[in-house]
């Protein structure tokens, strides 16, 4: 059995009424599949983390002493075993989140909370760096969309395309209720890899392009 920890991370009012909402998956599905996720871990014996990220107080997003830089309800209202606050986007740089999963011989974290493409992968990516597994819940997190010189992506785009390369290499990626199933089971949710990841779409587009020469004829 894996010994795990879920950390809930940055579930601010930003995200949900503030200056940077999240729009995909739907907020209120996430913060739901969030809390049900507290609750499963609560009754499993999962200590949960729950981190804080604070900016400036005269930043425009997460503004430290503003209400909206506070933890949203479904977060406050449940039991929590370590809190930790970060001014960076990895829950492990400049935190003890490291020192205190290492105290409770924790091997392998959950991911819940926002956002995928920014705090979530960061912190994906900073533990498996240390030699720890992750699953990532693909609903009980969100993305938003961006805009700048690179370009444009919406936010279902950017969580779809994060969650492909984390169950790629990074994490298992899966949904709340195959999470909750898997702490009743105690199978291990699956994992992929990089290899086999990139010939399944090969192949797909190999497929792909057969058919479209055979219509074509």
């Amino acid at each position: 059995m894996p010994r795990r920890a879920l950390i809930v991370i940055d579930v601010q009012n930003e995200y949900i009424t503030g200056n940077l909402p999240i729009e995909y998956p739907d907020v209120n599905v996430s913060l739901a599949n969030i809390g049900r996720a507290m609750d499963a871990a609560q009754k499993h014996g999962v200590p949960v983390v729950v981190v804080q990220n604070f900016a400036p107080a005269t930043a425009p997003i997460f503004a430290r002493g503003s209400a909206l830089a506070e933890l949203h309800e479904t977060v406050t209202s449940r039991p929590r075993a370590h809190y930790v606050e970060k001014a960076l986007p990895s829950a492990f740089a400049g935190t003890d989140l490291a020192d205190w999963l290492t105290a409770h011989d924790i091997d392998t974290i959950v991911i819940a909370g926002y956002m995928t493409h920014n705090c979530d992968d960061s912190t994906v990516r900073h533990a498996v760096h240390a030699g720890l597994s992750v699953e990532f819940l693909v609903d009980a997190t969100g993305a938003v969309p961006y805009e700048n010189s690179a370009g444009r992506a919406s936010a279902e785009e950017i969580h779809r395309v994060f969650t492909v390369v984390m169950q790629s290499r990074f994490a298992a990626v899966l949904g709340t209720d195959e999470w909750i199933a898997a702490l009743e089971s105690g199978e291990a949710p699956a994992r992929d890899n990089i290899y086999a990841s990139n010939q399944r779409a090969r192949a797909s587009s190999s497929s792909e392009s057969a058919s479209a020469s055979g219509g074509n004829r």
